[in-house]
Formats: structure tokens, sequence, C-alpha cells
């Protein structure tokens, strides 16, 4: 099990899927900078404070999170800023599932 990871003052589980891009999107936000792990973050921030971390606000966009997330990925990305966006998209879903499926075990009560 890989060690739990710090993003913001707070512990993000590290055994969980995408993990290193929400530690290093909510670390970014933070500290008000705008990075494509941060646009990421944002994009999922309700199911993210939904399964218990502290997403910190994001400095104002234009447009939504996912235009922005796609524009930044089609600045900074030489080919298929689209196929990367996908997988991306792909890699938070996984943490946001993983992140729900863990705390839903941890409401479970245990057997004696």
């Amino acid at each position: 099990m890989r060690q739990q990871g710090t993003a913001g003052g707070q512990k993000i589980p590290g055994d969980l899927p995408g993990a290193e891009l929400v530690a290093a999107g909510i670390s970014a936000l933070a500290e008000g900078r705008i990075t494509i792990e941060a646009l990421l973050v944002t994009v999922g921030a309700r199911r993210l404070r939904d399964g218990g971390l502290d997403v910190p606000d994001p400095p104002a966009l234009k447009g939504t999170p996912e235009l922005a997330l796609y524009e930044a990925l089609c600045a900074t990305t030489e080919a298929d800023a689209f196929g990367r966006y996908k997988s991306l998209l792909r890699r938070l879903v996984s943490f946001e599932r993983a992140l729900e499926r863990r705390n839903s075990r941890a409401d479970l009560p245990r057997e004696v």
C-alpha cells in the first residue's frame, strides 16, 4: 500500500488510482495556481468534496472547468490533446469511484 500524500494540509490516499494527479491539483489550487492538475480537480470538485476532500475554489475561469482543461491541454500538448483530456478524465473518475468505495466500506458496521 502506498503512503498517503498530503495536499493543502490534508491526506490523500496514495493507493488510489490517480492520487498523484488529485494531490498535485489540490496543492496547486491551495497555492492559487492554475495547472492541468488543478483544472482536473476542479472538474471533479463536487464528487471529491462529497468524498471528504477539501478542494479549494479555483480562481475565476473562462467557461466551464472542462473547457478550461481542454484549452490548457491544447496549449501545452503537441499532439492529441483530446486523447490526453479523455485519459485524464478516466483517471479522475477512477479516483472518485475508488474514494467512494473506500468511504462506503468505512461506513459499514464491523462484524464481531
